[in-house]
């Protein structure tokens, strides 16, 4: 019995790998995916803005096009400019004043993302030079590379990455920061 199973089966291995049929029609072309960390694309834009009681200390922005569900947005507020050479935070930064604190902070979705100023005491008690001719730079991170908050696509990092230097994520993700788009 198991002489006649067996030669069934070799019988029908040979059998299975000899259908062929026609090549079926190109599928639809597909992004080229040569640009970023493992073909996926990662974005940067500047924007410069005003924090005032007409606008509630803080601006919403609408992300055209939307981001994906997985990918994150990283906002970093320019803090010095020395010899030419930029320096970059990551938000939120907090500021110690005497009345208290007060901190740039942003937050984000698939279609917009706002930049706002959170304090311990009014905000008219703000210099201007917290509220006037603020720059930030704007950082969309695919989804795929494992810092996204645990959705059901999301990887785990196998090596942590100090997404606080600007510096290194534009090097991670291949940006080139040369000419960065500015939003009005």
């Amino acid at each position: 019995m198991k002489k006649i199973i067996t030669l069934l089966a070799v019988i029908g291995m040979f059998g299975f790998q000899g259908c062929t049929g026609p090549e079926g029609p190109p599928g639809m072309p597909g992004q080229d995916g040569a640009d970023g960390q493992d073909g996926l694309i990662a974005e940067v834009f500047e924007l410069t803005m005003n924090f005032t009681s007409v606008n509630e200390y803080g601006e919403t922005f609408p992300l055209n096009p939307k981001i994906y569900s997985g990918d994150n947005l990283l906002v970093y507020e320019l803090v010095n400019t020395n010899g030419g050479i930029d320096t970059w935070a990551l938000l939120p930064q907090i500021y110690y004043f005497t009345a208290g604190t007060a901190q740039y902070n942003y937050n984000f979705s698939f279609d917009q993302f706002s930049i706002f100023i959170d304090a311990s005491f009014p905000f008219a008690q703000l210099p201007s030079s917290f509220t006037t001719n603020k720059t930030f730079r704007i950082v969309i991170i695919p989804g795929d590379d494992g810092i996204n908050s645990g959705g059901p696509n999301s990887k785990l990092s196998v090596n942590k990455m100090d997404y606080s230097d600007y510096n290194a994520v534009i090097a991670k993700y291949k940006i080139d920061d040369s000419n960065v788009k500015k939003i009005n």
